[in-house]
């Protein structure tokens, strides 16, 4: 990481040298002197600076950093009506199953967005949720007769995924004044303590218009903490963004701003899957939707990986 005071620090050190060769001379050495203890004394400020600088970037890095975050996953239906929204509890019920056998934790944050805590040994690495899932992000669509089809004709239905993962309070700042906080009384199931009292939260980011809503939770407190989590995982995914459009990079920002791009599709009639960013397809469409993604996982991962690393970083 660059340091701002590294080239200040030098060229304090090279007057320093220089002044120190004008010890011996009789006319200047006492200036000389003087001088070197007046640089010194800026040379200790710079680097007194410099470390703090590299202590407070190291920290940034630290709250920032998501190889061993939880990760929040949210599914939403797309085009093609009620089958969309079968298809996305399809896929809710896929990752929740994988959650199941791999030995992580999950909980319910609202309807189709849940939290995955833990770690799980896929592929020889050890993974946590968020590294794990993050190349989930995306549309997948599916190709299939819906039950509800009395012609037998082959619907195209699509469901987003977007994984997003759980960034530490201190590392996005969220002024109190750019939120609207309302509440209201859960729906559904929950019994009387919930739908009795406005524990429901939906909260509103001025600035940038973000809006996430929690109900899960009998507590509204619980339900606050929630929609702040959920806030805070969307900022720092706009921030990402920003920083890979800065860097101009020419890399793929996999696993972020995915949610509008096609990844896969789920074709019944074939009983195949396509990832369509690495052009892989594995005909085992059954055992996948039953939950065993480890070997479409891995293979994933390992293609996005190996891509990214051979594609150049250009600066414009």
């Amino acid at each position: 990481m660059y340091n701002p005071y590294t080239d200040q620090i030098q060229q304090l050190e090279q007057k320093i040298t220089e002044n120190q060769a004008l010890i011996t001379d009789p006319e200047l050495g006492e200036l000389a002197q003087a001088e070197i203890a007046d640089l010194e004394i800026q040379k200790k400020a710079l680097e007194d600076a410099a470390e703090e600088f590299a202590h407070s970037t190291q920290e940034t890095e630290e709250e920032t950093d998501t190889s061993k975050s939880n990760a929040i996953l949210e599914i939403r239906g797309g085009a093609g009506g009620d089958e969309a929204k079968i298809w996305a509890n399809d896929l809710l019920r896929m990752y929740l199953r994988f959650i199941e056998t791999a030995g992580l934790k999950m909980e319910y944050i609202d309807d189709l967005v849940i939290k995955i805590r833990g770690r799980a040994e896929i592929g020889g690495e050890t993974l946590y949720a968020y590294d794990l899932f993050k190349y989930e992000s995306g549309v997948h669509r599916v190709q299939r007769v819906p039950t509800t089809e009395a012609q037998g004709r082959i619907h195209t239905s699509t469901a987003s995924v977007a994984v997003l993962p759980e960034i530490k309070a201190n590392a996005i700042e969220i002024r109190d004044e750019d939120l609207i906080w309302q509440f209201m009384r859960s729906g559904g199931a929950g019994g009387q303590s919930v739908n009795k009292t406005s524990s429901a939260v939906r909260l509103t980011h001025v600035p940038s218009g973000i809006v996430v809503t929690s109900s899960q939770e009998r507590k509204q407190v619980q339900n606050r903490q929630i929609t702040l989590e959920l806030l805070r995982a969307q900022l720092w995914e706009i921030e990402e963004e920003k920083k890979q459009e800065a860097l101009g990079s020419a890399r793929k920002v996999i696993g972020r701003n995915m949610r509008a791009e096609k990844i896969r599709t789920y074709n019944y009639p074939q009983n195949r899957v396509t990832d369509h960013r690495i052009n892989v397809s594995w005909h085992s469409l059954e055992t996948i939707l039953e939950g065993d993604l480890n070997k479409m996982l891995i293979e994933v991962r390992q293609n996005i990986e190996k891509e990214d690393e051979q594609t150049p970083e250009t600066n414009e």
